[in-house]
């Protein structure tokens, strides 16, 4: 009998021990889905965020913002972020062996799934092979809720979806594009970097802020800007109104520096085959195309057509990566040998 019941308790030690290495939440939206726990890593069915270990959650929360200490290898800290600072930004990192104040940085945006630790974890073996310090934001759905808070940087706001309606954000301090930079100065002023200039990559959601940076805020430190496989883009253009065009808040396109170096960066097979990821549908969108790679063909070329309507200089860059669809990890090691494999002589 006593044996019996010792290994009842054993079972149920075991079982207890294996549910609590499988507590997965999903960080906080201030949605229902915040008080419910999941046994296994994934997305979240409601918020549709990515899941993380209850612990891991538990130890972001007790975080000190702007404690930064930034050792080798891979760790995270809490930033200030927003207009007059008033959320916060969590900031996963990786700090190569090879690491010097001269290295390079680059900050790497996440899809709709702001999970900045994996994109940061994608960079990883780049990293320690280029001497590249690699940063990677987490916008949480808390204080940035909704695509429009992060996919659109906060450009509208009071959005009924149901009705369709929104208004603008004609305050650009809101808008998160210039967190970017000021992250970037810190971490400079934190490790005595050398570099004045960082290169940006975003993929799917990220790509579409990292495309509107470059049309809406021009005038940043970041030097070469890749946008990833955007679900959809803003033209420059005001027959269109925004987020679709310029129209409704920008007067022209002639405020566009077509000379910066924005890289729309698409996968050959981010088609009509892909699965992987939302993708937007409505007349207005469908206009640049039905999927993926389509699109930021679209976009590219109405910008170049654009910008020679202008007589603007145009350095937009268009590199469609063979073989590649709507992946993230494959995107980020296509990137970073875009980036920083040395060419052939």
């Amino acid at each position: 009998m006593k044996a019996k019941i010792l290994l009842l308790f054993i079972t149920i030690l075991i079982v207890s021990c294996q549910n609590q290495k499988g507590d997965y939440v999903c960080p906080p939206c201030d949605l229902e889905c915040d008080n419910l726990t999941f046994s296994k890593a994934g997305i979240c069915p409601q918020c549709k965020m990515e899941l993380v270990l209850k612990s891991e959650l538990e130890a972001d929360l007790n975080m000190t913002v702007n404690d930064i200490d930034i050792k080798d290898g891979s760790g995270k800290f809490l930033i200030e972020g927003g207009y007059e600072k008033s959320n916060t930004v969590l900031i996963h990192y990786h700090k190569p062996k090879t690491f010097t104040k001269d290295s390079k940085v680059i900050i790497v945006l996440p899809g709709a799934g702001r999970n900045g630790k994996d994109y940061r974890d994608a960079w990883r073996e780049a990293s320690e092979k280029y001497g590249l310090l690699v940063i990677s934001p987490e916008y949480s759905e808390k204080y940035y809720p909704e695509f429009w808070s992060y996919n659109l940087g906060g450009m509208i706001y009071d959005v009924d979806i149901q009705n369709e309606t929104f208004k603008i954000n004609q305050n650009s301090d809101q808008w998160i594009f210039g967190d970017f930079d000021r992250i970037f100065d810190v971490i400079k002023s934190n490790l005595k970097l050398t570099s004045n200039q960082y290169d940006m990559f975003g993929h799917s959601a990220g790509g579409q802020i990292l495309h509107r940076l470059a049309i809406f805020k021009p005038k940043n430190k970041a030097d070469r800007i890749l946008a990833s496989n955007s679900g959809w883009y803003t033209i420059p253009i005001t027959s269109d109104v925004f987020p679709y065009g310029l129209g409704n808040i920008q007067e022209s396109a002639n405020s566009v520096n077509f000379s910066e170096n924005l890289i729309v960066f698409l996968g050959e097979d981010d088609n009509e085959n892909e699965t992987r990821g939302d993708l937007r549908r409505s007349p207005e969108v469908d206009k640049q195309g039905t999927h993926r790679l389509e699109r930021g063909i679209y976009f590219f070329n109405e910008s170049k057509k654009i910008a020679s309507e202008l007589n603007s200089e145009f350095n937009w860059k268009l590199e469609i990566v063979p073989n590649v669809g709507h992946d993230y990890k494959e995107m980020s090691k296509k990137a970073s040998e875009y980036l920083y494999k040395p060419k052939e002589k």
